[in-house]
């Protein structure tokens, strides 16, 4: 209570980044409180934020945005059924979502210096770090759990696969942002690689696509802006830094496809154990966005209410199958205000973007959220949290020039 405005705002960036990158460690060893701690507790921690240092008068739009959530509450109060508790239904579903907009409030237009933003990646480091050390000791030997070409629950921790690889990427990105901006000795860049490359093996071997993908264009997006925005001198640092990352990155390759033997090298071309190619390179996700979508044209003004399409499925299919994409949940579930909502969470960061274009992170962070809510709808509330990443206002710190005092001869 007592301490600065500008520090409460970082405990409070602190805080939530720790628990939003903790997240699978947590349900993989049943370390939360419950299920969905980790939404709530950052929920809270944004609120508590906004108490001591208020919310920018131009966020309005995430006010809107969650106004506009309220219809499918309504609208599932009267469609879900008997088999799906009405509760735990909206919660499960609505979490994400109120997590989003709780974080982008509080982050919009929150002035920060990059050195400040670099602490805040690291404290996203430490949880997955965590994790990366579980996973080593609850599976040490990949071989010994090969499944095929598809996600290794063992592999994750018993876990989900799709989760826990979303935040070991969000760790290699992390990591990587590290590794240029953070080490200025060879020294420092390897032990950072060396950290990157156990955190990017055990990524790859849950063989869930999404989250590697993710990290990668992530990390595209980060090295485009970097060099684009750097000079002479500092190009030619970030190409020596680059390869030394292909390097490290071909080793890590090599040593997973030895150890899965050859297997990983399937799964990323879309193929099975026998090399044989799949049908469906979005295991079933495609199939899942169409219905979602005829639920929207069948509903488009209020859509099938909150978690719906759980109830349509049960009812046409006789079991419960949980959406994997947050695009076609919010057409099908929202309907029109559906549609409304997208276009707020896409435009509103890119017109905040034309004024205010110092955050190195900005893509990495936007396309985190989007790709993330596509391959995993929100099931973890570190989509939210990233997204409203985004919406900081990062500074400079500017040298101060060094002063001499002329002397004066008597």
């Amino acid at each position: 209570m007592l301490s600065p405005k500008r520090s409460k705002t970082m405990w409070v960036l602190f805080g939530c980044a720790y628990i939003a990158a903790a997240e699978s460690l947590f349900r993989m060893t049943g370390g939360g409180l419950f299920y969905e701690f980790s939404k709530y507790y950052i929920i809270l921690l944004v609120l508590i934020g906004m108490f001591f240092t208020g919310v920018s008068g131009r966020s309005y739009p995430y006010f809107i945005y969650l106004v506009l959530l309220l219809p499918s509450v309504l609208v599932a109060s009267t469609t879900l059924g008997y088999d799906l508790n009405f509760r735990k239904s909206i919660a499960f579903v609505l979490s994400g979502p109120v997590c989003l907009g709780a974080s982008a409030l509080y982050c919009y237009d929150k002035k920060i210096s990059q050195e400040q933003l670099l602490q805040i990646l690291a404290c996203m480091t430490f949880p997955v770090l965590a994790m990366m050390v579980y996973l080593f000791l609850y599976n040490p030997s990949v071989k010994e759990v090969l499944q095929g070409t598809g996600s290794n629950f063992e592999a994750s921790g018993g876990y989900g696969p799709n989760q826990v690889a979303t935040l070991l990427g969000l760790g290699m990105v992390a990591l990587t942002v590290r590794f240029f901006l953070k080490s200025p000795s060879l020294f420092l860049k390897l032990f950072n690689l060396v950290f990157l490359g156990l955190v990017s093996f055990r990524a790859l071997v849950t063989f869930s696509r999404g989250g590697v993908l993710t990290a990668v264009m992530m990390m595209i997006g980060f090295l485009i802006i970097l060099y684009g925005k750097s000079k002479y001198k500092k190009r030619q640092q970030i190409l020596g830094s680059f390869f030394l990352l292909g390097i490290g990155v071909a080793i890590t390759w090599s040593i997973t496809a030895s150890q899965t033997n050859g297997l990983i090298e399937n799964r990323y071309v879309n193929e099975d154990a026998t090399g044989r190619g799949k049908s469906d390179l979005s295991t079933g996700r495609v199939d899942l966005f169409v219905r979602e979508f005829e639920g929207f044209l069948r509903h488009p003004f209020f859509g099938v209410g909150a978690n719906g399409m759980k109830q349509v499925r049960l009812e046409e299919e006789g079991k419960i199958i949980a959406s994997h994409n947050e695009v076609s949940r919010l057409f099908s579930e929202h309907g029109v205000f559906g549609l409304i909502i997208l276009l707020l969470l896409i435009f509103t960061p890119l017109v905040y973007r034309l004024q205010h274009k110092g955050n190195l992170l900005f893509y990495s962070f936007l396309i985190f959220w989007f790709a993330t809510i596509n391959h995993s709808a929100m099931r973890i509330a570190a989509p939210g949290f990233i997204y409203g990443l985004a919406l900081l206002h990062i500074t400079y710190e500017k040298k101060r020039p060094v002063s001499r005092k002329q002397l004066i001869e008597p």
